[in-house]
C-alpha cells in the first residue's frame, strides 16, 4: 500500500487516509533540512525563541479542533482532550524560558593568561518518531529542544495520529518557521528504517514500544555514531505507605492507572499497600473505578474512551484472563460497564488482587486500564517488589514523611521518584529511564545536552 489509513477506535470508520511519501520526496526533505539547518543555527537564539513562542500561540489558537482530532485518532474523551493542548503549551513555554540558560556557554575556573570556555553547539538534523498514546505530549519533548539548539527537524508521526504532524507544520508555518527547518513525512516502516540509516540525519529521538526501542537502536548502530534517545515503555509502580492520605492516594492512584484508559507509559500499573491500609485502599479505588463512564470519547459524558484499537484490547484482555486462571480475584463487575463488549476496542476496567509477579498482569506492559494490588508488610518489601521489573520509568512513593520516601527513592531503579502523586512531567525535571524503560534525557536544562554537542575553546592570550 502507498497509503496510510488512521481507523478511528470511536466508531471503527477510516477517520484519515494519507498518501506515504515516496523516495524523491524524502531525499528532497532531507536536502531541504540540511539546507535550511545551516542558516538556522546561525539565527540569534532570541529570534529562535521568538518563533517558537509564536508557533506555541498558533497552535493553541486552534485547540478546539486539535482535541477533536485526538478524541477520533486514538480515542481520549472529548472532556479529557482539551488537557494534551494545555500540556503542550506548558513544556513548550518552559523550554522556551530555559533555553538561555541550557545553552549558554559553560567557563570553568580562572586561569591566568587564558579565556577558556565550554560553547554549546547544534548537531545538525534530529529525527523525531512520534507515538499515539500522547501524541503532542511526546512530540514537544524533542521538537522544541531540537530547533531552539539550532537543529532542523524532521517529523515521523504515528500512522494512528497523521494530523497531529499536520498540525505542528500549521503551527510553524504560522509562526513563520523559516521552510525546510521543520517538516514531517508520512512514513511506513520501510521507509524509516532506510532514513534511520540516512548519513544526513545526527539525531534520532524515539518514543515507542520497547521492541521499536531495539530496532531503532540496531539499525541506527549498523549505519552510524549517531544519538539515539529512546523513551520506552513502563511497569510503573506505586507505594501507599502506613502513613499515607488514604483518601489523597485513592483519588490519585485511580487516575493515574486509568486516565487515557491505562495507554500511558509512566501510568500506574502495579500498586503496593501497607497491610493495614490495603482493605480500605481497595475498596475505595474500587467504588472510583466503578464511578467511570466507559462510553464513546465523542460523547462528553464519558470518563473512560476506548483503547486506540482491538488488537490492543485484546492483550490486556488476555492478560486478565491469564491471571484470573491463576487465581487472581477481579473486583469490577464488567457488567456493570454496557459498551464492554469482545472484539472491540471498548474494554471494562479491572481492579485485581491476589495477583503476584508470575502473572504477566504485574510483569508486562499492560497500556490498558487494569491494575495489580498487592499487601506489603513494610518498606524493604515494598521496594524489592518495585524494583522486580525490567522497566524504571517512574515509582510513586505515598507518605506524609518525606525523609522516608527519599531513603526509598534512594533505592529504586527508576528515572523518576513521585511522592504523593503520579503520572506527570514537571517539564523542570529530566525525564529518563533506566532498563527496558529507555536511555537519553528530555526536559529540564539536561534535555538540551543530547540535542547538542560540546565544543571546547581553549584560548591563549597574548603577554
Amino acid at each position: 500500500m502507498d497509503r496510510i489509513q488512521c481507523i478511528s477506535p470511536v466508531d471503527d470508520s477510516l477517520y484519515v487516509e494519507r498518501r506515504l511519501a515516496n523516495d524523491p520526496e524524502i531525499r528532497m526533505a532531507l536536502d531541504f533540512a540540511v539546507q535550511a539547518q545551516c542558516l538556522w543555527q546561525q539565527t540569534p537564539l532570541e529570534e529562535r525563541k521568538a518563533l517558537c513562542s509564536r508557533a506555541v500561540d498558533a497552535f493553541v489558537a486552534h485547540s478546539g479542533g486539535i482535541a477533536e482530532e485526538i478524541t477520533w485518532q486514538m480515542g481520549r474523551p472529548i472532556a479529557q482532550a482539551p488537557s494534551e493542548v494545555a500540556g503542550f503549551e506548558e513544556r513548550a513555554r518552559y523550554l522556551i524560558d530555559i533555553c538561555e540558560m541550557a545553552l549558554s556557554d559553560f567557563h570553568p575556573q580562572h586561569k591566568p593568561g587564558f579565556n577558556r570556555f565550554i560553547r554549546r553547539e547544534p548537531l545538525g538534523l534530529v529525527f523525531v518518531i512520534a507515538p499515539w498514546n500522547y501524541p503532542y505530549l511526546t512530540a514537544v519533548n524533542s521538537i522544541f529542544p531540537a530547533l531552539l539548539a539550532g537543529n532542523s527537524v524532521l517529523l515521523k508521526h504515528s500512522a494512528q495520529t497523521p494530523l497531529c504532524a499536520e498540525r505542528l507544520k500549521q503551527a510553524f508555518t504560522e509562526a513563520g518557521l523559516p521552510a525546510g527547518v521543520f517538516q514531517y513525512l508520512h512514513l511506513d516502516h520501510r521507509a524509516t528504517e532506510h532514513l534511520i540509516q540516512a548519513p544526513e540525519i545526527d539525531f534520532i529521538a524515539f518514543t515507542g514500544s520497547v521492541a521499536g526501542g531495539r530496532t531503532v537502536q540496531r539499525i541506527a548502530a549498523a549505519s552510524s555514531f549517531m544519538g539515539v534517545g529512546l523513551e520506552l515503555g513502563g511497569k510503573d509502580s506505586a507505594y501507599v505507605r502506613h502513613d499515607a492520605d488514604l483518601e489523597a492516594a485513592i483519588e490519585n492512584l485511580t487516575d493515574g492507572a486509568f486516565y487515557n484508559s491505562g495507554q500511558s507509559c509512566c501510568g500506574i500499573e502495579r500498586i503496593y499497600v501497607a497491610e493495614s491500609l490495603f482493605s480500605a485502599f481497595v475498596e475505595g479505588m474500587v467504588n472510583e473505578v466503578n464511578d467511570y463512564q466507559l462510553g464513546r470519547p465523542d460523547d462528553p459524558e464519558t470518563t473512560l474512551g476506548p483503547l486506540v484499537s482491538t488488537a490492543a484490547a485484546d492483550v490486556v484482555r488476555h492478560q486478565i484472563d491469564e491471571a484470573l486462571a491463576a487465581g487472581a480475584r477481579p473486583l469490577i463487575d464488567p457488567a456493570g460497564f454496557a459498551c464492554d463488549q469482545s472484539g472491540t476496542p471498548y474494554l471494562a476496567p479491572q481492579v485485581l488482587v491476589d495477583v503476584n509477579h508470575r502473572m504477566r498482569v504485574m510483569s508486562e506492559e499492560s497500556f490498558g486500564p487494569v491494575v495489580g494490588i498487592m499487601p506489603v508488610r513494610d518498606d524493604s518489601e515494598a521496594v524489592q517488589l518495585m524494583n522486580d521489573s525490567d522497566y524504571g520509568l517512574t515509582a510513586a512513593v505515598f507518605s506524609q514523611d518525606e525523609e522516608a520516601v527519599l531513603k526509598i527513592g534512594g533505592q529504586l531503579d527508576t528515572g523518576t521518584v513521585f511522592m504523593n502523586c503520579c503520572d506527570y512531567l514537571d517539564p523542570a525535571l529530566a525525564w529518563s529511564g533506566v532498563k527496558n524503560s529507555g536511555r537519553g534525557c528530555s526536559l529540564s536544562v539536561l534535555g538540551f545536552e543530547q540535542l547538542t554537542r560540546p565544543k571546547s575553546y581553549h584560548l591563549k592570550r597574548s603577554k
